[in-house]
């Protein structure tokens, strides 16, 4: 496995985008409102997901007994979650931008766009959880496991 690249949530975050820009092109007169909450649940992830870095980094830095089991959860986690986070950015984005014009003539469109917004700000928030999290899965370079070699310039 290979630590999460910009492009891949690029694409991701361009394919939820397009996606959903297109649905609510084709079906926004009939689709229900958006709750202004919807968007919470990837909040709750990143909170979840920023204790669980902070913990792994603690026992890799502690050198407590971490399988590479555990490690490589937390690793699948973050993948998954900043990918979850950038497809979802890209949807809630989409939403953004097809409602923020409209809010002054539709006010269906002015209550939807809140929930769009606050949904935005959770996945940016999934998707730099998860990117911190898949950082501190890594281990230490060897210089920083060593405590008594010094750097002298």
């Amino acid at each position: 496995m290979h630590y999460t690249r910009p492009r891949e949530l690029l694409i991701a975050a361009v394919l939820g985008f397009g996606l959903v820009l297109l649905l609510f092109e084709v079906a926004y007169e009939s689709m229900p409102s958006l709750p202004a909450p919807a968007g919470i649940t990837l909040a709750a992830l990143a909170v979840v997901e920023v204790v669980l870095a902070f913990v792994v980094r603690r026992r890799i830095r502690s050198r407590q007994v971490v399988t590479g089991v555990e490690i490589a959860r937390a690793a699948m986690l973050a993948k998954a979650s900043s990918l979850l986070g950038a497809l979802m950015f890209g949807a809630w984005l989409s939403a953004v931008v097809y409602l923020a014009p409209k809010a002054d003539r539709l006010t269906a469109a002015a209550a939807d766009l809140p929930a769009a917004i606050i949904g935005s700000c959770c996945a940016a928030a999934l998707i730099g959880a998860a990117l911190w999290l898949e950082y501190c899965c890594r281990t230490p370079d060897q210089r920083d496991q060593d405590p008594d070699r010094r750097v002298t310039g």
